[in-house]
């Protein structure tokens, strides 16, 4: 069997392959984050190759590779903190590393799935943190800077794209915004601005607005204080070095909030954007499922997510005309989640 680490960095994703024995199956490989499909085919077709079973592995800090690992029929798995040498504050644990951990006990690492997604086998690290949050998360909510929709009174919404830019699928959203006119918002991951600075200015010249999404989409519960903000203010900078200017609205990864990470925010920053739609365009359930997820769900003021990055996103382009001519032919205008959050703050 071989056993691949892929670690994540500031510019995209260093992998090393070895075998049962230890021996450096594949030379190390470095791949920046616009080219994440070809190192998704790269994977597939060496262990295709090989002959051998290839076990992909990532860390609990990278949720950015998962989705298009899984659609593409790779077995991936997750290696959290407590089975890895420290993590510096910016970036994983080296590849190497990740590649010998597994090979030493693949059965103490998590496989990942589509419907579990990055954070499968986590649910009560999740569920605790948001638990603990509880009092900051309220503290926020009454500063105005915490909030899952906007007032019910108004036939308003905001829809939402994670994860992107994506070089494929963020532009086929945009063609579809712009055949019916409406606007969204693009929370975006501080790898691909970085990476893909020519899409994020695509995205605010077509009129859309920008959200901070941290830069490696990493479980939250993992991280130090320190290191969120790393993740938030050097995607920050990334979009400032891409458009000139910073996003006033933050979501975490998966939904996640610690205590830890509601303390960073209290101190000043973004609003804390969430959404009370979910798409679950994520697990790929069908496009007309997910139209069917939306338009059954949505109600005035509604934060609407979906994906146009971080996987295989087919199916939410294919399903995008339907949600819209949905909501469309429901009367309701769209607006920006910064839009949203000002009318949650003042209503």
């Amino acid at each position: 069997m071989q056993y691949a680490g892929i670690a994540w960095t500031a510019d995209g994703y260093e992998v090393e392959i070895v075998d049962d024995t230890g021996e450096r199956a594949q030379a190390p490989t470095r791949w920046g984050a616009e080219r994440v499909t070809e190192l998704t085919d790269w994977l597939e077709r060496t262990g295709r190759e090989s002959g051998e079973p290839l076990a992909v592995v990532v860390e609990s800090t990278n949720g950015l590779v998962d989705g298009l690992f899984t659609a593409a029929g790779l077995d991936v798995h997750r290696a959290d903190p407590w089975v890895l040498p420290e993590r510096p504050d910016f970036g994983s644990v080296p590849a190497r590393s990740l590649a010998d951990r597994a090979r030493r006990g693949l059965a103490g690492l998590s496989p990942l799935t589509a419907e579990g997604g990055g954070q499968t086998g986590r649910d009560d690290d999740y569920h605790d943190g948001i638990r603990r949050s509880a009092d900051a998360e309220a503290e926020l909510t009454r500063a105005g800077r915490c909030f899952r929709h906007g007032p019910r009174d108004r036939r308003e919404i905001a829809l939402t794209f994670d994860d992107g830019p994506d070089p494929a699928h963020t532009r086929e959203v945009l063609d579809l915004l712009a055949r019916y006119g409406v606007h969204a918002t693009f929370f975006c991951v501080g790898l691909h601005v970085n990476a893909l600075p020519d899409e994020v200015r695509r995205i605010v010249d077509a009129g859309h607005s920008l959200g901070n999404h941290t830069w490696s989409h990493p479980f939250l519960p993992d991280l130090t204080a320190r290191q969120f903000r790393l993740q938030i203010d050097r995607t920050a900078d990334a979009f400032d070095r891409a458009v000139g200017t910073v996003p006033t609205v933050f979501r975490p990864p998966y939904g996640c909030r610690t205590p830890e990470m509601l303390s960073e925010l209290l101190a000043g920053g973004p609003a804390l954007a969430l959404w009370d739609v979910d798409s679950w365009d994520w697990a790929r359930p069908g496009p007309e499922k997910i139209t069917r997820t939306v338009l059954d769900h949505v109600l005035p003021g509604s934060m609407i997510l979906m994906h146009d990055g971080g996987g295989d996103r087919r199916q939410s382009v294919l399903a995008l005309p339907a949600v819209l001519e949905g909501l469309l032919e429901q009367d309701y205008r769209f607006v920006s989640a910064d839009t949203l959050a000002s009318r949650a703050a003042t209503h």
